[in-house]
C-alpha cells in the first residue's frame, strides 16, 4: 500500500488560504519560473523554478488518488472533472452536488474521512494517496493514518485565514526530517510522521 501524504502550500504564519479562501499568495510559485511542467489536464500548465519542477513532477506522477473535502471541491469546481494529477478524486461530503457523479470524471463522494481513505487506498495501490485539506489532514493525523506532511512554505504572512493545523486531539505528534527543496518563492519541506 502506498503512503498517505498531506501536501499543502502554507504561509509562514500557518495559513493555507486567506480569510476569503483565496490562495493566490500561496500558489504564486506555480507560475514564477521558466521550467514548464504540464499536468494531466492540458488546460493547466505550471511554470516553476528548476528545483520546484522536480518536486512538482514527482507529486503529479506519484499521486494515485486524491482526497479532499466538499469545500475545496466546490471552490475548484471539481477541477472541471479532471484533477491536474490525473488521478481519481475522493470527496468527503454528506451530500453529492448536482450534476455529480459524472461519467467523464473519476470523482466519487464518501460520507466520512475513513471510508474515503479506504476507497482511495484501494484505488491508488502502491502510489501515494494525497490529502489536500487541513481538516482531513488533522483527522488522519489524530487517527495515526498519515505517513508524511509536505509543506510548501511560502514567504508571506497572511495574518488571518484558514489554518493548516488546529488543536490536536492526539499529541504530541513527532515528525522526522525535513527533506528540503529550495524553490523560487517557496521551500518544499517533507516530514515523516513517527509512530
Amino acid at each position: 500500500m502506498g503512503k498517505v501524504v498531506a501536501a499543502l502550500s502554507m504561509s509562514l504564519d500557518g495559513f493555507v488560504a486567506d480569510e476569503n479562501d483565496g490562495v493566490g499568495e500561496l500558489f504564486g510559485w506555480h507560475q514564477n519560473g521558466d521550467v514548464e511542467v504540464p499536468s494531466a489536464d492540458p488546460r493547466r500548465v505550471f511554470h516553476v523554478s528548476q528545483a520546484s519542477a522536480g518536486f512538482l513532477r514527482h507529486t503529479l506522477t506519484g499521486t494515485g488518488a486524491l482526497i479532499c473535502g466538499r469545500r475545496l471541491f466546490d471552490r475548484t469546481d471539481g477541477w472541471g472533472g479532471r484533477h491536474p494529477a490525473g488521478c481519481p478524486v475522493f470527496v468527503v461530503s454528506h451530500t453529492v452536488p448536482g450534476g455529480w457523479p459524472r461519467p467523464d470524471s473519476e470523482t466519487s463522494f464518501h460520507p466520512d474521512a475513513i471510508t474515503a481513505l479506504e476507497a482511495a487506498q484501494d484505488t491508488a495501490g502502491e502510489r501515494t494517496v494525497s490529502v489536500s485539506t487541513p481538516a482531513l489532514t488533522q483527522q488522519y493525523l489524530d487517527a495515526g493514518l498519515l505517513d508524511e506532511l509536505v509543506v510548501s512554505l511560502v514567504p508571506v504572512l497572511l495574518g488571518a485565514g484558514v489554518s493548516f493545523f488546529r488543536e490536536q486531539e492526539v499529541g504530541p505528534i513527532r515528525l522526522a526530517g525535513p527533506d528540503v527543496i529550495e524553490g523560487t518563492g517557496v521551500t518544499h519541506l517533507t516530514y515523516r510522521v513517527l509512530r
